[in-house]
């Protein structure tokens, strides 16, 4: 048995604690987490809308993963 790095354990229990949740549909899992993403992306929006650039020292967020 190979060694797993902490991160990656606390991954894959992440994602088997998320999809147990779900009653073991993946499917469900994945919809769920997508239609988190699209809350959050909307959340980011407004929250980008009400700052001001000076508050943030010209700092914008960042909508994908790089």
């Amino acid at each position: 048995m190979r060694e797993q790095p902490i991160g990656e354990a606390v991954e894959n229990d992440e994602r088997e604690e998320v999809i147990a949740y779900h009653g073991g549909d993946a499917r469900a899992a994945v919809g769920t987490l997508l239609e988190d993403i699209r809350h959050l992306r909307r959340q980011l929006a407004l929250a980008e809308g009400v700052m001001s650039k000076g508050m943030t020292r010209g700092w914008r967020p960042d909508y994908d993963r790089r």
